[in-house]
């Protein structure tokens, strides 16, 4: 068999077994049985006549042959989803999947609504959204685009800024009912304060700065969390103060649900990108999906 007689299926076939790291799991992606996979993978490697994979007990994984492969079966197929696209009945149609990942708090609020609208425009599309505040692995997760606040972490990634927040410090009404309000940031050592771990450290010091005058303070609590949502439901439970990315809580502020204190003391800045593979060929619903994003958070006032 030439390779240039493979099929688009087969081409398709490789890439999922490349992306789950098991024929089993490939093969329940496309509806095969695993004994086609199997023989689909064979008569793949068949026509460049060399391994492709290397297959043990319990994994697999490309060989350097197969990585060549994977790059250019992704192009190809992306090159043939960018086509139908274009070259719909109706002008323009995105379809396919679209796997997202966002943190947790604005994954659940802003992102989830804005994905919403984009699927709304593009009804044939499926979308997949992983909600945590732990960076994914993008290339062996699939995620096609990651949003994630701070600075680029890593130099396979490119990144697109979306925003620049600042973090907020906010209480519910009922805490501050009970514990007052604080007229300086240096009186937060005298409140329960919430905090989140960053990078496996709990994020004690909070940084804030009014008028040229920069000023941090070492706070302190009874509850820490790996989750931003966890901060944040804690504070609407009125257990205490909690500093959050302006972004994840503007609707709790405007609905009242969280009062914003110290608001003349900005807190401090975050960048909030959109993450993507280096290298990898972006599909064309990927890049409809980043610069819509782009648009609707290019509209949200600057705060």
């Amino acid at each position: 068999m030439n390779p240039l007689d493979l099929t688009l299926s087969q081409l398709q076939l490789f890439v999922r077994i490349a992306d789950a790291g098991s024929l089993s799991a490939a093969a329940r992606q496309l509806q095969l049985t695993p004994a086609a996979a199997s023989a689909g993978l064979k008569r793949i490697e068949s026509a460049f006549g060399t391994r492709l994979v290397e297959r043990s007990t319990r994994s697999m994984r490309l060989t350097p042959e197969g990585e060549v492969l994977l790059e250019h079966a992704r192009r190809a197929l992306g090159d043939m989803d960018d086509a139908r696209a274009l070259i719909g009945a109706s002008g323009e149609v995105l379809s396919g999947d679209v796997h997202v990942a966002a943190p947790s708090d604005l994954g659940r609020g802003l992102v989830s609504s804005l994905l919403d609208r984009f699927i709304e425009q593009h009804p044939e599309l499926r979308l997949t959204l992983y909600v945590s505040d732990t960076l994914q692995d993008l290339v062996r997760e699939r995620v096609d685009l990651a949003i994630r606040y701070g600075d680029l972490p890593d130099s396979s990634l490119v990144a697109r800024r979306l925003h620049l927040t600042p973090r907020a410090l906010v209480a519910s009404p009922d805490y501050i009912a009970r514990h007052g309000v604080p007229a300086h940031p240096s009186e937060l050592a005298h409140h329960n304060c919430l905090a989140l771990y960053r990078s496996g450290r709990p994020h004690l010091s909070w940084s804030f700065s009014r008028d040229g005058e920069d000023l941090t303070v070492r706070v302190q609590g009874n509850r820490l969390a790996y989750d931003g949502a966890l901060v944040r439901q804690w504070a609407l439970q009125g257990l205490g103060i909690a500093t959050k990315a302006r972004l994840d809580i503007l609707q709790d502020i405007a609905a009242g649900r969280l009062i914003e204190l110290l608001p003349d003391w900005r807190g401090e800045l975050f960048p909030l990108h959109a993450m993507l593979p280096a290298g990898r060929h972006m599909p064309l619903r990927v890049r409809r999906l980043l610069d819509f994003l782009g648009e609707q958070f290019a509209r949200l006032e600057s705060t």
